[in-house]
């Protein structure tokens, strides 16, 4: 409905009734980003360039857009060439929308979605009232005459005739800016927010800034400046002649200048063999605010069904924020959409920045529809592929992988287990040094083709440092048949190999469980099952002695030179992932860990001799006194080669200085003790009759 001010060509029209409450809902409420009204109003003036383009009425080379703030007038206007609107349009396009998109976007926006995804719902200049208190269209279309709309995003809008300056064509479009969005006059903000929403093919675009202009004037200029207020004409210093013994003054005058943005595609959009080192190089700095230079980059182009260009890069350094979520930048047909890495790359590549563009995207989309969409998850898959493609030619060269193996070898570990899809390719990256190679760290590759032909398992054994796996109980027998071992030394190894189970079809085997298997003869299998039955009394005495600490006590072909060990069952936390579970619960108290049930296995070496001894004291006397304190000795001290912690290291230390006391001599004064004590005496003469 239409009403016309007396006296004046001011008509009145009331809002549709969905307009009045979508505009209620954008001015009542706040939104993080506002800022977001910025590529709408960008976008819809793109689009009228694009009509008029097609239309081809007008010189392509004339076409632009041009920004203009004015912090003493408070706006900020936004100029396009395009095709304008009649005042029919005005009316249809500003007045109304489709009941069904605007009522689908209310109840979205009413159930807490994002304002981002406004223009979705061809509702998109109305995102200028987040930030302005009162918008003008002032507009010309070549049908019609030169038309002004305006509304304070109230119940109505008004339409008039505008007699100002004549626009030619086009539309003009001045948000008066609310207080508290007077930042978006900034000529900083401003500046990155148009580098961060216009088009990077698109039309030129020209911000008009506020700058300081220095002028040199004599004396006689200032004179007739001053007195009759006229405008004179500036000339340079270094250009104008001075009369001689003519006084100067030189001034300062804020002047409006207009200044074009970058007009060069993105080197992302630009051909790699037309790109210089130097320019990625600048550019990995400027998108990760990096003071070194890149480690790698993987610059790639998609052709298809779909269509999309990218730029990887791979830092020197592994991040220091692990939070950082905005790594990867996300344009359509180069207008920027969002930053967040989460949904173009998973957790396990937040250290790889990039941007990608694409050309099939809907150029107005919102976080929670991204997420829904098949594109993204297809570009996201093809992102992820292009990272591991790009991992892979740095293997070929030694000393840029050894570099790349320090900073992110977690990350790769990371991925094998959250990524399944892609386990394999990630497991080729990795790099150990072993019981062969111990210069070096090799990839599981290289020690699959160094297995013997009887070989079935790839041997590994984890621990807290180099130096303590190479000196392991575990890996006696491993090294004495020539057999290769892998060492593991990071926290996440020994984890990393329970997911991944095998490689290129051979399976991990730990070194410090219950179970191993070795290349065996026939001649070999048959001694130990000999050495088995004739064990099998000592072994029932010690798992009895040491129930119930322990459950099983086996006899195994495990070990070459120490006469036992302790090892965990199949399934079961190893004492290296104990040890790393005890630290996370730690740092972590309300961390559920349920360690401490690990079930222990006893392996005894057959061909030992303090086991024979033990086995003939056994087949006397299963009770013998002395020999449970043997077992006792045996079993803690079993338990530190092993790498378990004691629960009471005293009490070992206390069986170790007797038998030092007794070794040297020395001999207690005598006194009254308790059975307790005289018990432990008997015990004491156990140990030293055994020679221990």
């Amino acid at each position: 409905m239409a009403t016309s001010l007396e006296g004046e060509e001011v008509e009145i029209f009331a809002f549709q009734a969905e307009i009045t409450q979508l505009l209620s809902l954008i001015v009542n409420n706040f939104y993080s980003n506002a800022e977001i009204f910025l590529r709408e109003l960008i976008s819809n003036a793109t689009n009228a360039l694009d009509r008029i383009e097609d239309e081809r009425l007008t010189d392509p080379s004339q076409l632009e857009i041009k920004v203009i703030p004015n912090k003493n007038a408070r706006t900020l206007t936004i100029i396009d060439m395009g095709i304008g609107m009649t005042k029919a349009d005005l009316i249809s396009s500003l007045g109304t929308i489709t009941k069904y998109s605007t009522k689908a976007f209310l109840e979205a926006l009413q159930a807490g979605a994002d304002i981002s995804m406004i223009d979705q719902f061809g509702v998109g200049f109305f995102s200028a009232y987040l930030v302005a208190e009162t918008v003008r269209v002032i507009t010309k279309h070549n049908d019609d005459e030169q038309y002004a709309w305006e509304s304070s995003a109230g119940d109505s809008f008004t339409i008039r005739p505008d007699y100002g300056e004549p626009l030619g064509r086009g539309t003009k479009v001045i948000l008066f800016l609310k207080q508290n969005h007077l930042e978006y006059l900034d000529e900083r903000r401003l500046l990155s927010l148009l580098v961060k929403y216009i088009p990077r093919d698109g039309y030129p675009v020209t911000i008009y800034l506020e700058k300081n202009q220095e002028e040199v004037r004599t004396e006689e200029e200032e004179e007739v400046i001053s007195e009759a207020k006229l405008e004179v004409e500036y000339v340079n210093p270094k250009k104008q002649k001075r009369k001689s013994g003519q006084k100067t003054r030189t001034t300062k005058e804020k002047v409006i200048a207009p200044e074009e943005l970058d007009e060069d595609k993105p080197i992302w959009n630009r051909q790699p063999a037309n790109i210089t080192n130097e320019e990625y190089a600048e550019f990995y700095k400027s998108l990760a605010n990096d003071c070194e230079q890149h480690l790698a980059l993987k610059h790639f182009a998609v052709k298809g069904q779909m269509a999309f260009r990218g730029l990887l890069y791979i830092p020197r350094h592994a991040p220091l924020d692990l939070s950082n979520k905005e790594n990867i930048k996300l344009h359509v047909r180069g207008v920027f959409i969002m930053d967040n890495r989460e949904e173009l790359l998973p957790e396990y590549l937040n250290f790889v920045w990039g941007v990608v563009d694409s050309e099939d995207l809907p150029l107005n989309i919102s976080p929670e529809s991204l997420q829904q969409s098949r594109m993204l998850k297809v570009i996201k898959k093809y992102l992820v592929k292009k990272c591991l493609d790009l991992f892979a030619e740095l293997a070929e060269d030694k000393e840029v992988y050894t570099i790349f193996h320090e900073q992110f070898s977690r990350h790769i570990k990371l991925g094998i287990h959250d990524d399944s899809q892609n386990q394999q390719k990630l497991s080729k990256l990795l790099r150990f040094y072993t019981s062969v190679s111990m210069g070096e760290k090799v990839s599981l590759k290289d020690y699959c083709a160094r297995m013997k032909k009887n070989q079935m398992f790839i041997y590994f054994l984890a621990g807290e440092s180099l130096e303590q796996v190479v000196n392991s109980v575990f890996i006696e027998r491993l090294l004495k048949c020539g057999l290769e071992v892998v060492y593991m030394i990071e926290p996440m190894d020994e984890y990393c190999m329970q997911v991944l189970k095998t490689f290129e079809g051979k399976p991990f085997c730990s070194a410090a469980k219950a179970g191993l298997e070795l290349p065996e003869t026939k001649e070999e299998k048959a001694m130990l099952e000999e050495k088995k039955v004739k064990l099998k009394k000592l072994c029932k005495a010690i798992k009895k002695r040491l129930e119930p600490k322990i459950d099983k006590v086996i006899v195994s072909n495990r070990l070459a030179s120490s006469p036992c060990c302790i090892v965990t069952a199949t399934y079961d936390w190893t004492a290296n992932m104990q040890r790393i579970l005890k630290r996370v619960q730690a740092s972590k108290p309300s961390t559920a860990m349920d360690y401490k049930t690990t079930g222990k296995h006893m392996e005894i070496n057959p061909y030992d001799g303090i086991i024979e001894i033990l086995r003939q004291r056994a087949e006397i006397d299963e009770n013998d006194k002395g020999l449970k304190d043997l077992v006792i000795l045996l079993y803690e001290t079993a338990l530190l080669s092993s790498g378990f912690a004691l629960e009471n290291p005293q009490a070992l230390a206390n069986r170790i200085y007797k038998m030092i006391r007794f070794g040297l001599g020395i001999e207690k004064a005598t006194r009254k003790s308790s059975p307790a004590a005289a018990e432990k005496r008997a015990s004491l003469e156990g140990v030293a009759e055994s020679k221990c």
